[in-house]
């Protein structure tokens, strides 16, 4: 199992982020991120804190561990300065939050992800534009299908927008509880209930983290 977008009690989730990692492991993961949620006061914070227990999980334990962030709820404008600092402070992967349908994110978000040579994941987009997902396209900005309740009710959205404009495409479980990791049966029928076919959804499994991972230049 791949996975690049979790929470820790760092931001909104329950668990520390070590106690995530071995829950993690213990159902099959073997490479994740842990990208809490964030803005220009905590960002130092939280990666530095990210960084100690990822490293030690590596260190000890049999699975990749990427230290990152969600940037969520900022302004627009401030988006792309959010995401270079953070990458300068040692994140590995940059999520921002996308505009899902059902929380009062500033419109311009997408917009301003998908424009940003920082960021790496636009976290449900809901219903993102043509225009954008193509911009997501030519950045080489992965768009998320999410494994998490509300959050992927656009999935549909997304996968056929993507595959219009030729944006890749990744399948992450948003965790914020134990409960939230996803098996690989679960990303199975995630992925096949936003209307891929098989083949299509292997590849969003098996083939898209692993791409991911060379923009990340981790392979």
């Amino acid at each position: 199992m791949f996975d690049f977008h979790t929470h820790t009690f760092l931001s909104d989730g329950v668990l520390s982020p070590i106690e995530l990692i071995r829950r993690a492991m213990h159902i099959g993961y073997r490479t994740m991120a842990i990208t809490d949620h964030v803005g220009p006061g905590n960002l130092e914070f939280v990666l530095n804190t990210l960084k100690a227990d990822c490293l030690m999980a590596q260190k000890r334990w049999d699975i990749e561990v990427l230290p990152g962030v969600e940037i969520t709820h900022t302004p627009v404008e401030d988006i792309n300065e959010i995401a270079k600092d953070a990458k300068k402070l040692g994140a590995k992967i940059v999520n921002v939050h996308g505009e899902t349908i059902m929380e009062p994110v500033v419109p311009g978000t997408n917009l301003a992800a998908v424009s940003s040579s920082y960021v790496d994941v636009l976290a449900h987009p809901g219903l993102i534009s043509i225009e954008e997902a193509q911009i997501a396209s030519v950045n080489g900005v992965f768009l998320e299908i999410s494994g998490r309740k509300g959050h992927g009710l656009s999935n549909g959205h997304v996968v056929k927008t993507a595959s219009e404009a030729g944006a890749s495409i990744i399948l992450d479980s948003d965790a914020h509880e134990p409960e939230d990791l996803m098996t690989k049966e679960y990303a199975e029928k995630v992925a096949l209930g936003s209307g891929l076919n098989l083949d299509r959804t292997r590849e969003l499994l098996e083939e898209s983290p692993i791409a991911l991972l060379h923009r990340l230049k981790l392979r």
